[in-house]
């Protein structure tokens, strides 16, 4: 993969975080300042993934036979003009379905985009080039909210300016030669994409679990802990200090931990990192200090702030590289249920438990994906590889 190739790819995706940044806060607040509930503004807020798994099952087989380029430059037009459309249409149920429509289409460049990278990176590398690609959509996911103030001069400028910003980094998709993902050389005769799914579950299960993890992570940290912070008597501005130390942590130290995946090896690093941030959530969960809760968290991102990369490279390393399409689907589905049961789990967990501390159920949800991990590296994959090439 030449550099300028790559940096297409990076850049294609961190605008797609950009507009994903902007989208959740922007919405949140025109909804709230109009008076749609709290249910209201979260029921919204799952279109994006619910648009990823409808979408989900039926991705391999359009990239099989039109290749990556046709997939990118599809799903951006979609996201493009979504983004466009929120300026022309004003309603809680058109909104909903332009959310939808961009996780659609943003899943579509995700999935093409990150499947490029690990077909076309070496084990040596892969690590690196995966922890350049989740840095520069975190890069863009932290810039989107900055386009939140124009709210105030017109609530349609945020989304005009990523529309344009989206439609500037999809130009770029022409200068890109098209490619098709490695087959088996068994697709005339049995194989399909639902024995393509089997066979990267079989291979890969232990991957899917950081991914699974990071999205819960994400969203009871962004969903739920703001609401036990007030509760707890934290104050708004001590939570905006807070959960940008997470963010900080996990840009800063995201290009590293690749580096060290690739010499070190993914299922130790894993097995480390869930440590750290299961130990950091657990010794904040015992303090009232803003600074050290927010020393904690920033420690926490430079750990498990990288679970997702580093679940990809984990999955590229397991899988043979006709299954990479299968496994690159799957992460990003098992992000999305951990994304859609994240904040359904933890606002359970607070509304059982009244006085529950809410760091102590992240560090339970670590403890529990560090066990998978360490089960599943344990266990190892020879006897299932064998039996997947033996059915090849």
């Amino acid at each position: 993969m030449s550099r300028f190739h790559f940096f297409i790819l990076v850049l294609i995706v961190s605008i797609s975080g950009f507009s994903q940044g902007m989208l959740l806060p922007v919405i949140s607040i025109i909804f709230e300042q109009e008076g749609h509930s709290a249910t209201l503004n979260g029921i919204h807020a799952t279109g994006l993934y619910i648009g990823v798994l409808v979408a989900s099952p039926f991705m391999e087989a359009p990239l099989r036979k039109l290749g990556f380029k046709p997939l990118i430059m599809f799903g951006g037009m979609i996201v493009v003009a979504s983004l466009f459309s929120f300026v022309l249409f004003k309603s809680y149920l058109v909104w909903f379905f332009l959310r939808l429509i961009i996780g659609i289409g943003d899943h579509m460049l995700h999935f093409s985009t990150q499947t490029w990278v690990t077909t076309l990176s070496s084990k040596k590398n892969r690590g690196r080039n995966i922890s350049l690609y989740g840095l520069s959509f975190s890069l863009g996911f932290a810039a989107g909210p900055a386009l939140t103030p124009l709210i105030n001069m017109m609530p349609s400028l945020p989304f005009i300016i990523s529309g344009a910003f989206s439609l500037f980094a999809w130009l770029f998709v022409f200068f890109l030669k098209n490619d098709f993902p490695e087959n088996s050389g068994s697709e005339n005769r049995s194989d399909n994409s639902l024995k393509r799914f089997y066979q990267a579950f079989l291979l890969g299960w232990v991957a899917f679990l950081p991914t699974f993890g990071y999205g819960v992570l994400e969203t009871v940290l962004n969903g739920n802990f703001p609401v036990y912070a007030l509760r707890s008597g934290i104050t708004v501005e001590g939570v905006s200090i807070i959960l940008p130390a997470f963010a900080i942590g996990t840009i800063v130290f995201q290009y590293p931990l690749g580096i060290i995946s690739d010499k070190f090896g993914r299922g130790k690093v894993l097995l480390i990192i869930l440590a750290i941030g299961a130990g950091c959530f657990f010794i904040a969960g015992f303090t009232d200090s803003i600074l050290v809760i927010a020393t904690c968290f920033f420690v926490a991102g430079m750990a498990v702030g990288s679970t997702f990369s580093l679940g990809i490279s984990f999955m590229a390393d397991l899988l043979p590289k006709h299954l990479l399409p299968a496994g690159n689907l799957m992460c990003g589905i098992t992000f999305s249920f951990g994304s859609i049961f994240g904040p359904t789990l933890g606002g359970w967990y607070m509304q059982t438990f009244e006085n529950g501390n809410l760091l102590f159920f992240i560090t339970f949800v670590m403890i529990l994906i560090w066990s998978g991990v360490f089960i599943g590296k344990r266990k190892g994959q020879k006897n299932v590889t064998n039996q997947i090439e033996s059915s090849v």
